[in-house]
């Protein structure tokens, strides 16, 4: 459970108790000056991407290297190869992370930090520089566990910018809108049918 919300409330002027409602969503939309339309596109999506505002962090545990076969399969061709990376999340995101995304190699330790963070989840090295330069943050690039608290939902609102997504957002909050914005939050419309009745819910609120 993450304290990101708790956060965002306190941010925002409302009552921190960690509860996700109309108040909250409606607090959220003014402070970052968010149109009906766009505020609930954003939270629509950052609320299934993060389990409802609970989870801020990628989830990089698998008990098992079968598992981890299945998951990454160009990463591990065998029980064996997969095995050290079983139960130890650390040292699985230095190793699928490796070597991309602006990160260093394995014994960086770059994938670890720059893992999936936020409500939204920022992943990479060279997109946490960005986001960090573009909302003036330096602090991120020190301190990328920020994103996991502090910084959860301005990077989302930096993904949302930086990709005009926006754009599409204010076409409406039909079906097809919503499903145009899922793909190019989730690379596909998986949980599509969740994103869709968090966004029309979140829009009711709004507006």
């Amino acid at each position: 459970m993450s304290d990101a919300l708790k956060i965002l409330q306190a941010k925002c002027g409302v009552k921190d108790d960690g509860s996700f409602g109309p108040n909250t969503a409606r607090a959220i939309a003014k402070h970052y000056e968010l149109s009906d339309k766009r505020g609930a596109h954003l939270l629509g999506q950052a609320h299934h991407e993060s389990g409802g505002f609970k989870r801020t962090k990628e989830g990089l545990y698998y008990s098992t290297p079968e598992r981890l076969m299945a998951v990454w399969p160009s990463r591990f061709k065998s029980v064996e190869d997969a095995m050290p990376y079983a139960k130890n999340p650390e040292a699985l995101a230095n190793n699928v992370y490796s070597d991309r995304m602006g990160n260093g190699d394995e014994a960086s330790g770059d994938g670890f930090a720059f893992a999936g963070k936020g409500f939204i989840q920022l992943t990479g090295r060279s997109n946490y520089r960005s986001f960090s330069s573009d909302m003036r943050l330096p602090d991120v690039m020190k301190h990328p566990a920020f994103v996991e608290t502090e910084y959860a939902f301005e990077s989302a609102l930096w993904f949302f910018r930086s990709n005009n997504l926006f754009s599409i957002c204010d076409k409406g909050v039909d079906d097809d809108t919503i499903k145009a914005v899922t793909k190019r939050v989730n690379g596909g419309t998986h949980g599509l049918k969740d994103r869709i009745e968090q966004t029309k819910k979140i829009y009711e609120w709004l507006s």
